[in-house]
Formats: structure tokens, C-alpha cells, sequence
């Protein structure tokens, strides 16, 4: 590949990121499994900035990478991005560490998620979207028991999660009922 022709029309990038995937890569892995087709598309990113074809993928073409994709890493920030991926201290990043820093996004991602998943039920439960106020008790007794016909002693397990005692679930109190 010729480096000027690069340069004059960026590659396509396939729409697997998920900006800023590269500030996510320090956090904990998550337990996943990721699917041929994503892999797939890894590699193609992988192989599309990879331009003199080494395997691994240098600061440059990662700085290339990420401002395709329309970031736009400060050098600390890239020097710490390629630091944190960079399980092996080459100073490149071969794809085992490329595929590992997105299962990380995703698994960042899912965090996320979850959290705009227990806030919408907190809602629906009579809290605020702030997570401020609180859960309508008799409501989630209704809930578990009645539409979604569980035997659990949910009135006792609300005792448990009211840790100030009020006789309310509060956001954080709620959210334990998850955890």
C-alpha cells in the first residue's frame, strides 16, 4: 500500500466502534464470548489500519485510527490508551490486545445499559430520573408478585435492601436489588 494514497482518502471504517472505545480499555475485562461475525470485523479495522502489514498496529497508525473513527487523542492520551492495550510492552498493539481493548468497551457498554435499565425501573416505581425519591413499595410488591407471578418473599427482601429503615427504597437501595 501506497502511504500517500492513504493519506489523501481515509479507509472505510466498519461500524463496530463506539467512541471513545479507547478511554473504556482500562477498565475491568468482561465475561463474554464474542460472536465470528464481530471478530470479522475487527480484523478488517485491524488489517485496514495496519499499513505496512507488520501485524501490529503503532501509536501512528493508532493516532490514523482513532481520528477516523473522530477522535481526537491528546499524545498523553494516546500514549496512555497504547500503554493500557499494550499488554506485552512492544509499544504495538497486535490484534489479541485490539480484540480484548473492544470485548472491554462492550462489556462497558453493557455496564451502562444496565444502570438506564434499573433507572427506567426506578421510575416506573415511582422515583425521580435523577435517581432521586423513591420506589413505590406496594407497587414493586405488585410487580414481582402479580405480573410477573414470582413466589419470592419480595416484602421481606425490601426489609433487607431498606438499610435507613424509612420504610422506603431509595435509588441505591433499589439498584442492590440487581447487584
Amino acid at each position: 500500500h501506497c502511504r500517500a494514497s492513504f493519506l489523501s482518502e481515509p479507509p472505510r471504517v466498519p461500524r463496530i466502534w463506539q467512541p471513545p472505545f479507547w478511554r473504556a480499555a482500562s477498565r475491568p475485562p468482561a465475561s463474554m464470548v464474542l460472536d465470528e461475525s464481530f471478530i470479522q470485523k475487527c480484523r478488517e479495522a485491524f488489517n485496514t489500519f495496519d499499513q505496512d502489514g507488520s501485524g501490529t498496529i503503532d501509536t501512528q497508525e493508532m493516532k490514523l485510527l482513532l481520528e477516523a473513527i473522530g477522535e481526537a487523542p491528546s499524545e498523553e492520551e494516546l500514549f496512555r490508551f497504547m500503554a493500557d492495550v499494550d499488554e506485552d510492552g512492544t509499544g504495538e498493539i497486535e490484534f489479541a490486545e485490539f480484540l480484548r481493548a473492544f470485548e472491554k468497551q462492550r462489556g462497558g457498554a453493557q455496564e451502562l445499559e444496565n444502570e438506564l435499565d434499573t433507572i427506567d425501573a426506578f421510575v416506573a416505581l415511582g422515583g425521580g430520573a435523577d435517581k432521586s425519591g423513591f420506589v413505590d413499595t406496594n407497587r414493586l410488591v405488585s410487580v414481582v408478585k402479580d405480573e410477573f407471578g414470582m413466589t419470592l418473599k419480595i416484602e421481606r427482601l425490601i426489609e433487607e435492601l431498606d438499610k435507613d429503615k424509612d420504610g422506603k427504597l431509595n435509588f441505591l437501595e433499589f439498584a442492590a436489588l440487581f447487584a
